[in-house]
This record gives structure tokens, C-alpha cells and sequence, in this order.
């Protein structure tokens, strides 16, 4: 059982590696991402694991059904990249639903604290000995009122987050999970009413630039925006406009929307030819992780064994269902 890994970093392989010893299944690991250049190199392969920044169209995916390829194991949970309709009836396509929600609100939270409080600037300022409090005012979490959108695992780790705050909590989910606990209303309703708003939810057609020019007008002047799912849910024009107009105070972004072209890599000795990206990472109230909100050992140990697990249970004909990803769903 040979399986071709795009995307590959160096985190990634010790989790994998372990996982895969004295199974059977051999990995060919390739740095370089897939899409409709490099499909060739899963020639010879029975299955392919992509992440994130991979591109599996429709061509990718006859190419992958020419080689003779039945499979595709993603180690996240998002399959946006992937066209589902292309693979139907070809390949098999299988996920990691849940490797660590606590991982992702954690970094959410982190990146609001952070914002919030200046802790980035302070640490370069100190560096330099300067002293000053000048520009470092903040707001109590305590009593402020925050929106979560979507609430699966995620969602609510991130809930119980902001309660330990002494935060109140308004949610939004288009299928709201009854046993949460959680105080559920619209979406127009929690535009309106909250202080922070956190985008917890999947990117489909029905979510893309969930966050605009509409949405931002319904906000609360200097309302605070946090994104550690997918970069599209925000349209980011009409964000830059809402932060330049003031009505957005400040936005946390560990994704952004074009985030395939720089995402994962170094371009510290390049010039950035994104001016969307460059004008986010300039305004002082914008902080912007490289989607790195699952990196922790428990969470790259989890997609590890999950992505094997599911390779395994493929080739020896008991796929399993909870983890595998149809049109359907």
C-alpha cells in the first residue's frame, strides 16, 4: 500500500511515520502541493493525502482515476479544496472530522487576548527596553458579549472559553446543537449584539463571505472579528473597508482568503505581491497567524493516527463511515 504525501513539513512526518511502522502502508512524502502540475507524481500510488492548500479538482481527480487511484485521505477537517461531484463514483474521500477542537479555540482565544492587550508589541517594545504603556490600552473580556458562529466541537470548546471570562455567550448554528447549553439566536441578531464575533463554521456555498459589507454595517461600532476556519467566510475587501471606516475595532485572522499562494512558506526575502494580504498585516489593529491554530503535538498526533487509520480500514475493505466524506454531507 503506497501512499503519496503532498504538502509535506517536517511536523508532519515523526506523527506519520509512527503511525504507519509495520502496517503495510509505505509514504512517499513530496514537499511540493498537489494540483494539476504535480499530479504526476502520485503515479504509481494506490492513495493520496492532501492537506488544506491542495488542489483537488476536477482534473486532478481524473488524473488521480487515470493512475488507478481509489482514495483520498485528507488530514484536516475542511474538504473545500476538494470537488466532491468530481470524485463520485471514483475515488473514495475521507477526513479527520475532530484531531484537537480544544487546539483551535485555544489559539482563537490566544489571538484575542493578544489584540487585545497588545502582548505582540509589548514583547517587541521590551526588547528594546522601552517602557512605555503608550497605545496599550484594552477592554475586560469580563461582561462583553461574543458571537460564535457555528457551534460544533470547536464552537463550543471556544464557548467554554469565553465563559470562564465571565463572557456572555450568543451562538449561531444552522443546525443547533440541543444539549449545548448554549443560548442560541439569528444571525442578524448576533451581528448586532455582540462585542467579539468567532467564526467557528464549515466554508461551503451558503457560508462564503458570511462576513461583508452587510454584515459589518449590522455590527457594533468597534466590534472585534476573529477567523481560525477558512479564510473565504470573510470577504476580505469589505473587512479592510470596515477597519478603515473604524466600524471594525480589530480582526484575528489565522486565514485569509488567497492563503493557498503564501500560506506555509517562507516570503520574509520576497516582496508580497498580495495587497490585500500586505494592507491586513500593516494595520496595527489586524493580527494574522499562518493557519497555524491545530498546531499542537496532541492535535498533529490525532490527524496522523486518524489519517492512517483511515487508509488502513480503506485497503482492508472496512472503510470507515463516520470519517468519510460524501455529497450528502
Amino acid at each position: 500500500m503506497k501512499l503519496a504525501f503532498f504538502d509535506a513539513k517536517t511536523y508532519d512526518m515523526p506523527g506519520f511515520d509512527a503511525c504507519a511502522k509495520d502496517t503495510g502502508l509505505e509514504i512517499k512524502y513530496f514537499e511540493t502541493r498537489l494540483n494539476e502540475d504535480t499530479v504526476s507524481l502520485a503515479s504509481g500510488f494506490d492513495a493520496v493525502c492532501v492537506f488544506v492548500n491542495d488542489t483537488v479538482n476536477a482534473a486532478v481527480v481524473n488524473k488521480l482515476y487515470s493512475y488507478g487511484i481509489r482514495l483520498i485521505v485528507l488530514r484536516c477537517a475542511g474538504f473545500n479544496n476538494v470537488d466532491m461531484a468530481a470524485c463520485q463514483g471514483k475515488i473514495r474521500v475521507f477526513r479527520v472530522p475532530a484531531y484537537s477542537p480544544h487546539a483551535v479555540a485555544e489559539h482563537a482565544m490566544a489571538l484575542l487576548l493578544t489584540i487585545n492587550r497588545r502582548t505582540h508589541k509589548a514583547y517587541i517594545r521590551t526588547r528594546d527596553f522601552n517602557f512605555s504603556l503608550q497605545g496599550f490600552v484594552g477592554f475586560d473580556l469580563y461582561g462583553k458579549t461574543v458571537g460564535i458562529v457555528g457551534t460544533g466541537k470547536i464552537g463550543r470548546v471556544f464557548a467554554d472559553i469565553c465563559k470562564g471570562f465571565g463572557m456572555q455567550v450568543l451562538a449561531y448554528d444552522k443546525f443547533p446543537s440541543p444539549d449545548s447549553g448554549l443560548t442560541y439566536t439569528t444571525l442578524n441578531d448576533l451581528f448586532e449584539r455582540s462585542d467579539i464575533i468567532s467564526l467557528h463554521c464549515p466554508l461551503t456555498e451558503e457560508t462564503r463571505h458570511l462576513i461583508n459589507a452587510d454584515s459589518i454595517a449590522r455590527m457594533k461600532k468597534g466590534v472585534t472579528i476573529i477567523n481560525t476556519s477558512r479564510g473565504a467566510l470573510i470577504n476580505t475587501e469589505d473587512l479592510i473597508q470596515g477597519i478603515k471606516e473604524k466600524k471594525v475595532g480589530a480582526a484575528c485572522l489565522d486565514v485569509y482568503e488567497e492563503e493557498g499562494d503564501f500560506f506555509y512558506e517562507d516570503y520574509s526575502g520576497h516582496v508580497v505581491q498580495d495587497d490585500k494580504l500586505v494592507r491586513l498585516i500593516a494595520m496595527p489593529n489586524v493580527i494574522v497567524s499562518s493557519h497555524q491554530a491545530f498546531l499542537t503535538k496532541e492535535a498533529l498526533d490525532n490527524i496522523a493516527a486518524t489519517t492512517v487509520d483511515n487508509a488502513l480500514k480503506f485497503f482492508q475493505g472496512t472503510p470507515n463511515q463516520a470519517t468519510e466524506v460524501t455529497i450528502s454531507k
